[in-house]
């Protein structure tokens, strides 16, 4: 099973991402953790992002299309993965369907977990306040939610055309909206 997992910052994302990895036997890939890795690592691919994030400068798609094509080649996700945190925009949705064509391994469903706005900024405060977070103050959530809106929300559109999107509802205990992200899968798997 290949899935992309899509949502806005504070729906859970991460949570469900995690279950899901342990229910289906998938290598879940997370593009800031698959980042990191590759900087650390001294890749020519780390390397090379290592260098434009020193100046300042955002990771090209370019770059994390190479590093995720690495990754994707790795024994673990040839029995499929979960995508946490990309495609973005619709740029890196077109290339990450170019990718798993020219490589064999189609995508089966991309998962939006919806919540609606003023829940998500509640939720992103409550984590900001437990966790002392930075990048969860007000004047940021807006902006990453404003960012979601603009960029990232397209990107369910994109999927729901070409038939891939199944939207659950992210609302409720972490045991019921995993419940209903399984029966949403093809096939809808269940858990015993």
């Amino acid at each position: 099973m290949r899935i992309v997992l899509l949502g806005a910052p504070g729906s859970g994302k991460g949570t469900q991402a995690a279950r899901l990895k342990t229910e289906l036997q998938l290598a879940h890939i997370s593009t800031g953790d698959l980042l990191r890795a590759q900087v650390a690592s001294g890749s020519p691919l780390g390397l090379l992002a290592k260098s434009v994030m020193e100046k300042g400068q955002l990771v090209s798609d370019e770059i994390m299309l190479g590093m995720l094509e690495q990754r994707l080649a790795q024994p673990d996700c040839s029995h499929g993965f979960i995508l946490d945190g990309y495609p973005r925009n619709l740029a890196q949705a077109s290339a990450l369907d170019g990718l798993l064509k020219r490589i064999g391994q189609p995508l089966d469903v991309a998962l939006m977990l919806h919540v609606d706005a003023e829940l998500l900024f509640q939720r992103l405060a409550g984590r900001a306040a437990a966790e002392g977070r930075k990048d969860d103050n007000p004047e940021t959530v807006r902006e990453r939610l404003r960012i979601y809106a603009e960029q990232t929300f397209p990107v369910a559109e994109h999927f729901a055309g070409i038939g891939h999107l199944r939207v659950v509802d992210g609302v409720g205990e972490v045991d019921e909206v995993f419940q209903r992200i399984l029966a949403a899968l093809p096939g809808a798997h269940a858990a015993a």
